[in-house]
Formats: structure tokens, C-alpha cells, sequence
């Protein structure tokens, strides 16, 4: 063998040290971290969302979606209207996708607006009473509200869970 072709010793381990760390560099660009509601943290908001109905005499059912969408916690009002349970879920759901309270994506997707076709998305609920989560700049879960006398009154006991684990969410 010529000189030119041999390889100091230690020189393959070096190379496959280079090759093993940038292995893990694009590891770690292909992979994220989400923060996502806890069950518990969605409980809580979602009784202070009945609760704060309740105080205002209405009969309501909430629910609370984590990051993903997937359902945590869904509460009705023993006299809420059959309905409630899954437009409440579809509202949260609805925030979620949007990123959108749904009474400001009800605004925008008004007949004759761009985004009027959203509306027959299905699932999509273009109705006060949704509205995301947020923690730290970073969407971590949804909350809807259905039953009360229009989406503003849906938005206030909305607004009023979210209220309840503000301090929790705070990092």
C-alpha cells in the first residue's frame, strides 16, 4: 500500500464520530416536542366553564380537546339539550383547527366572504362558544361551550375555564 492510502490510526473512529453526530442532528430535526393539556388541567376548566354557565342560568354541555384534537373531558348539564354534547365537542374541535375562536372564524367565513366554504368543512362549527388554548406562545388544547342563549354567552363561560387554569398553564 502507498503511504497516501493509509489512514492514521484512530482515523475510521474519528470519521464514524462525525458520521454518528450528524446522524443525531438530523434526529433531532426530524422529531419535535408538543406541550399538550393534561386530563386533569381539562376537568378543571371545563367545571369552571359549567360552573360559570350555571351561575348565569344557563344549561350547557363543555368540552376540552388536548393538542391532537382527541377529546379529555366532556360535561353536560343534566338539563342541557340533547345536542349539546356534540356541538360542544365540534366547537373545540373546531378552534383547534383554526387556531380561531369561532365566533371571529364564524365572522370570516360569513356567505360571501373567501371563506365562506369552510362552513360545509365537516365537523367544522362556525359558532360562538370555541376557542384554543394556549400555553407559553404554543397551542396546547381547545375548549367549547354549547347550550347557553347564543355563542357570546358560550364564549363567556368558554373564557371563564380557560381563566380557571391560566396560572397552571403559565411556564
Amino acid at each position: 500500500m502507498s503511504s497516501t492510502l493509509r489512514r492514521a490510526p484512530g482515523a475510521t473512529l474519528v470519521g464514524f464520530a462525525l458520521a454518528l453526530a450528524g446522524a443525531t442532528a438530523m434526529a433531532q430535526q426530524a422529531t419535535f416536542q408538543v406541550r399538550s393539556l393534561t386530563p386533569e388541567a381539562a376537568l378543571k376548566a371545563a367545571r369552571a366553564a359549567l360552573a360559570a354557565c350555571a351561575r348565569n342560568g344557563h344549561q350547557v354541555a363543555v368540552a376540552v380537546a388536548d393538542r391532537a384534537g382527541h377529546p379529555l373531558v366532556m360535561l353536560r348539564d343534566r338539563h342541557a339539550g340533547p345536542h349539546t354534547p356534540s356541538t360542544a365537542t365540534s366547537k373545540a374541535s373546531t378552534a383547534l383547527s383554526f387556531k380561531l375562536d369561532t365566533t371571529s372564524l364564524a365572522r370570516a367565513t360569513r356567505p360571501g366572504e373567501a371563506a365562506a366554504g369552510i362552513r360545509h368543512l365537516p365537523g367544522v362549527v362556525a359558532v360562538g362558544g370555541g376557542w384554543p388554548i394556549e400555553a407559553g406562545g404554543s397551542l396546547v388544547g381547545a375548549i367549547g361551550v354549547s347550550g347557553a342563549p347564543g355563542g357570546d354567552a358560550d364564549d363567556v363561560c368558554a373564557k371563564a375555564g380557560i381563566a380557571e387554569i391560566r396560572d397552571d398553564l403559565e411556564f
